[in-house]
């Protein structure tokens, strides 16, 4: 069975396991990181030097951490739908991908991190803003490329969906006076649907 090590408020364990979710896979979710600490612990280190979650372990002792990269690997591991056979199709899940760690992710970080994990007499107002407009830029890109296909990579859903759609469960809860923006939120509205994501990511507060 797999074992997936990390808290389930994570929102890159959350990516991990919404693909877990997707292929049904038979999975271990173990509690570190966070208040539950053990990620400096030697056991864990010598599978993440990172010290940071997820890390996913197999039965062989194969170990991979950075959730991006645990989402492809399972999706082009399994099979399924999850991972687009089409070249072009699975280099534009892949490009969305990595778009979240380069814009989206960053952007809104410090709406994340001001609005949730800091006391309210300590938080700097215009950084959070800043993350506010930043992430309502990125909102925008995704919504011109939802209104050309109904998911981020095609037609289909696909694992370029799940780490955008992470983050974008972050900027719908955290932003509410965001502009409207029709594609982005029908699509959200359909994955957020999904039975992984409920059990995975939306059901799960942000702390």
């Amino acid at each position: 069975m797999l074992k997936m090590w990390g808290r389930n408020t994570s929102s890159n364990v959350q990516k991990a396991m919404w693909a877990v979710g997707e292929l049904k896979l038979p999975c271990e979710r173990i509690d570190v990181g966070g208040a539950y600490g053990r990620t400096k612990e030697p056991f864990y280190l010598a599978m993440n030097p990172n010290s940071l979650v997820p890390t996913l372990e197999e039965d062989d002792g194969f170990t991979l951490w950075e959730s991006n990269s645990v989402v492809r690997y399972l999706a082009g591991k399994h099979g399924g739908t999850l991972e687009p056979k089409d070249a072009k199709v699975r280099a534009k899940a892949h490009q969305w991908m990595d778009w979240q760690l380069s814009v989206m992710g960053p952007a809104i970080t410090p709406v994340f991190w001001g609005l949730i994990r800091t006391p309210p007499e300590k938080r700097d107002q215009g950084a959070i803003d800043a993350g506010k407009d930043k992430t309502t830029a990125a909102a925008k890109i995704l919504d011109a490329q939802l209104g050309k296909t109904r998911f981020v990579a095609g037609d289909e859903f696909s694992d370029g969906d799940i780490p955008v759609g992470v983050m974008t469960r972050r900027y719908m809860e955290l932003v509410p006076e965001r502009p409207k923006l029709a594609n982005l939120e029908r699509w959200y509205g359909e994955i957020a649907q999904r039975a992984p994501f409920k059990e995975h990511c939306g059901g799960i507060p942000l702390t």
